[in-house]
């Protein structure tokens, strides 16, 4: 059977489309009750708790509405909000880390890296630096979400829509799975920690400063290197990719094995990291469809 090409047809014929919540709500709203508990018990140490919650009571507003609604604009709501929330849940962290969190767990991970492998990693890599290099794995890692999104628009271009949502279901898991991370890990990376230890500084050649001052703008202060959410959520789209075709999926294997490399090369996670990420993804693999499928049922 043809694939609807038509958004119109394709809402006519998404089946799954029920006013009842879907997985991904569920999983969406626990996750901002969890963090709203956190903001409740400790506002008189979080700034600005309670325009936090205000701001979640809204979204949760906005997800009951669209559930109601029949309209083009509350499917296409429905089907895409995942990814606005999950980015608003990150830029959430800037507030509860630093609030509830008291140091980091850097050295730590610095000093699990040293010992298991004999070396700081991002130091001894300073051999392999040359400029071309630095600028095009700062250029795959500033590509990180636009790689994962990719994923889920070539399935929704297709109009793949169970597929696609099961997709978001999963990336949203690993996003939400490393926030908890992030809070009881907290750390900032191998580039501030060991700064005075590396030899020399990266250099890159034409947009490596633009594309490294926009991430760090873009992330602020923030607390996320363990475990490594750029190589978790690109071996879940990597995974994902070998749905979609061939020559996707081979694109998408270079992209990942410079992801993942870049990530050290860059100085912006510890091994251990990588390790953490790695082993968390193929969790989510294993174990996400199973709790898709029993969340489906849990239809009201």
């Amino acid at each position: 059977m043809q694939k609807p090409t038509k958004l119109k047809e394709a809402k006519a014929l998404d089946k799954e489309a029920t006013k009842g919540p879907w997985a991904i709500d569920k999983l969406i709203l626990t996750y901002l009750a969890a963090t709203s508990v956190l903001e409740v018990i400790f506002c008189a140490q979080i700034p600005q708790a309670w325009w936090l919650l205000l701001l979640k009571v809204a979204g949760v507003g906005l997800i009951v509405v669209a559930r109601r609604s029949e309209t083009m604009a509350s499917w296409l709501f429905r089907n895409w909000y995942p990814a606005i929330y999950v980015a608003a849940c990150y830029k959430e962290l800037n507030y509860l880390i630093p609030a509830l969190r008291s140091g980091t767990a850097d050295a730590a991970l610095a000093r699990f890296d040293l010992a298991t492998l004999r070396v700081n990693p991002t130091v001894w890599i300073e051999r392999l630096q040359m400029p071309l290099l630095t600028e095009y794995l700062q250029i795959v890692y500033s590509l990180f979400i636009p790689a994962v999104l990719l994923v889920a628009y070539l399935l929704w271009r297709q109009r793949r829509l169970e597929e696609f949502r099961f997709y978001g279901f999963l990336i949203s898991m690993g996003y939400l799975v490393s926030y908890v991370f992030y809070f009881l890990v907290p750390a900032r990376g191998p580039r501030f920690l060991l700064s005075q230890i590396q030899h020399t500084q990266l250099e890159g050649l034409w947009t490596f400063n633009w594309f490294r001052n926009l991430l760090d703008n873009l992330e602020g202060i923030h607390y996320d290197c363990f475990p490594s959410g750029h190589t978790e959520q690109t071996l879940l789209a990597w995974w994902t990719s070998q749905r979609l075709s061939r020559k996707v999926f081979y694109i998408f294997t270079i992209f990942t094995a410079s992801q993942l490399f870049s990530t050290v090369y860059l100085r912006y996670h510890y091994v251990v990291d990588l390790v953490a990420g790695g082993v968390i993804a193929a969790i989510l693999i294993f174990v996400t469809p199973r709790l898709y499928e029993s969340l489906k049922k849990l239809r009201h």
